[in-house]
């Protein structure tokens, strides 16, 4: 318990000064915000795939898959993965690659990729 206050004071305190508080030996997160359109009358059926297929991905924090509520066909995907060669090194994971290959037919096309660096935040599982 004194460790995790020590540590919560002094990213407190690097923060103020400007400071990051992970110290520059670590690997820093990656992060991607992503929007896909799918066909039309689709959407439910990627989002299924991509669920099914990412159960599993080693570095993998959070892999989010939320439906757009202004566009019908629009999915939006949020990750955070641990560095970002753990994010590439997923692509050629089975699950992931059939997950591509099943739902390649039904994406029409990618609005958004935008990569982050995540910092910290609720809701991050450890992972390995």
């Amino acid at each position: 318990m004194l460790f995790a206050r020590r540590q919560f004071v002094m990213a407190i305190g690097a923060a103020a000064l400007g400071v990051p508080a992970v110290s520059s030996g670590q690997s820093k997160m990656y992060g991607l915000i992503g929007k896909m359109r799918t066909q039309p009358g689709q959407r439910d059926a990627l989002i299924a795939i991509l669920l099914a297929g990412t159960g599993s991905m080693p570095g993998c924090l959070s892999y989010i898959v939320a439906k757009d509520p202004a566009d019908a066909d629009g999915i939006w995907i949020t990750e955070v993965w641990n560095s970002l060669e753990r994010h590439k090194a997923s692509l050629a994971l089975p699950s992931v690659k059939e997950a591509i290959g099943k739902g390649r037919p039904l994406i029409a096309g990618f609005d958004h990729q935008i990569p982050t660096e995540p910092v910290g935040g609720i809701g991050l599982r450890q992972s390995g």
